[in-house]
């Protein structure tokens, strides 16, 4: 008889079915950031020792990101820690009752479409700060404007 679990504890998540949405969520950090960036599976891979193969699966949240690899992660793309648990919304949360929340479904994630980070990329390229606050105060001026109608 197969468990559903790793390990003898009994612990961790089951072999099949979905990834735990904590891991899914904080693998799609990982993307955010790497993609930010402007770095490839590959580069990140080779900086903290990893396939660019390994690195799709943290990415997609299919293989479990532990503490010293987290670590490492946040050293090579320049965030704390805490970046890969930002805007991690409650509901996907794991408690005593509820391991393995999963999110409802709904609207995509706008910080994980190609659209956004393209969006970011180029707003990052504008060197002079003060065009680049006015783009930004233009941008939340049309935005508000939109919501109005």
């Amino acid at each position: 008889m197969q468990t559903a679990t790793r390990g003898r504890r009994g612990g961790g998540r089951p072999r099949l079915g979905k990834p735990n949405p904590v891991d899914v969520h904080v693998g799609s950090r990982v993307r955010l950031r790497r993609t930010l960036l402007g770095m490839s599976q590959e580069k990140l891979g080779e900086a903290i020792g990893l396939t660019f193969q390994q690195v799709q699966k943290y990415e997609r949240g299919a293989n479990r990101i532990g503490a010293s690899r987290l670590f490492d992660l946040s050293r090579v793309l320049d965030v704390p820690v805490s970046f890969f648990f930002d805007d991690m919304p409650l509901d996907d949360q794991p408690t005593p009752g509820n391991p393995n929340a999963t999110p409802e479904p709904g609207e995509p994630d706008p910080m994980a479409k190609r659209e956004t980070l393209e969006l970011v990329r180029a707003y990052y390229r504008i060197t002079d700060p003060g065009v680049r606050k006015r783009i930004f105060e233009l941008t939340k001026a049309v935005a508000n404007a939109s919501d109005v109608h």
